[in-house]
């Protein structure tokens, strides 16, 4: 069975927006400087001409991977319930390790993006957050048999910025 790619429905427009935008607009651009390159002549010892190549390949694959997590894609509603940390939540915690506050919103993995606090449901924090109440304390098992402690002090349903 293939991978489940788990999404929110504005994480899967956004990727099938990209997938279309490599497969039209930027093929055409890669198409026509590869075309350029070639008109320099002897392509073994032509730079342009490897490196828009090697462009080429890594748009295909990027290519490859966005039809992947589409045709594989489960888009998960965005929860508005804010007694338990459910997927969509933004969770402001306390972190004892690091003595500070963070705030993170919990997605699917194709969405991460942690200088905005945006974690996967899967990643050992998403996952020990998902079910808690707001005053309960966690622990995450991160790798390498780390283990620490957080405090959930608030659970919304608007993006925050990483720490407060």
């Amino acid at each position: 069975m293939a991978e489940e790619f788990i999404m929110t429905k504005k994480g899967y427009e956004e990727t099938v927006e990209r997938l279309n935008y490599l497969q039209t607009e930027k093929r055409k651009e890669i198409t026509e400087r590869i075309k350029v390159a070639r008109s320099f002549g002897d392509l073994s010892e032509n730079a342009e001409y490897a490196a828009a190549r090697d462009e080429q390949t890594q748009n295909e694959l990027e290519i490859t991977e966005l039809e992947n997590k589409i045709k594989n894609a489960k888009i998960m509603e965005e929860s508005t319930d804010n007694s338990r940390v459910h997927f969509g939540n933004t969770v402001t915690v306390y972190d004892y390790d690091l003595e500070e506050k963070a705030t993170y919103t919990i997605k699917g993995a194709t969405e991460v993006d942690l200088e905005k606090g945006v974690i996967s449901i899967g990643s050992p924090v998403g996952a020990a957050l998902i079910g808690a109440k707001v005053g309960d304390k966690v622990k995450v098992y991160a790798p390498n048999n780390f283990e620490y402690e957080l405090e959930i002090l608030s659970i919304g349903t608007e993006e925050k910025p990483n720490k407060e």
